[in-house]
């Protein structure tokens, strides 16, 4: 129910129906970038992407700027460009955690971004299993639906721990917990 209006949204867009303040429907077929922006909008808001995606997802990420800052700014007035970007405060929200979220709030996104250096010489480098602000933002948006594909934390940050895809979450857990078990056991017989 909470992709309801997103998906009425974005589906007329991608559909060519365009809705006017008025309330008159006119048919209207979107192409180019504002057809590839609607699209993308729809195809970022899970993490089950069919191929049709392919062509707005390669433009989406095809925008590459020297700057992080500059590329986020160029993705948000890319995906503006779709008619209901503006809509309603929920879709202005939504355009903004997508140009911030999307494809950085993955497992080796995040396995890259959220390394920390614990100590001072000889510390040990680990893995924070905090979500950054922007992924919580884009994967608990109302409009989106990460329940199934969202990153998952094994471990905690002080043994090891690290991000997995959540298809990998239950095999990840059982190898972690093996190497654990394993690393115990060959401690234990150390002290016979």
């Amino acid at each position: 129910m909470k992709r309801h209006l997103l998906g009425i949204a974005v589906a007329a867009m991608v559909l060519g129906v365009a809705i006017h303040p008025a309330g008159a429907q006119e048919a209207e077929e979107l192409a180019g970038d504002t057809r590839l922006a609607c699209e993308a909008i729809l195809c970022l808001s899970t993490g089950q992407r069919p191929s049709e995606c392919t062509p707005s997802l390669n433009r989406y990420f095809g925008i590459i700027k020297r700057k992080l800052s500059d590329t986020l700014e160029a993705r948000q007035n890319f995906l503006e460009q779709c008619p209901v970007a503006h809509q309603t405060p929920q879709m202005s929200a939504l355009i903004r955690a997508v140009s911030r979220g999307a494809g950085r709030c993955d497992a080796a996104s995040l396995n890259r971004t959220l390394q920390r250096w614990s100590g001072d010489d000889g510390g040990e480098i680990s893995i924070s299993d905090r979500l950054p602000e922007y992924c919580a933002a884009y994967t608990g948006h109302a409009y989106t639906d990460f329940s199934q594909t969202r990153p998952r934390y094994v471990a905690t940050p002080e043994s090891g721990g690290y991000w997995v895809e959540a298809q990998d979450y239950e095999r990840a857990l059982a190898e972690y917990n093996a190497r654990r078990e394993a690393a115990r056991r060959s401690e234990g017989w150390g002290d016979r």
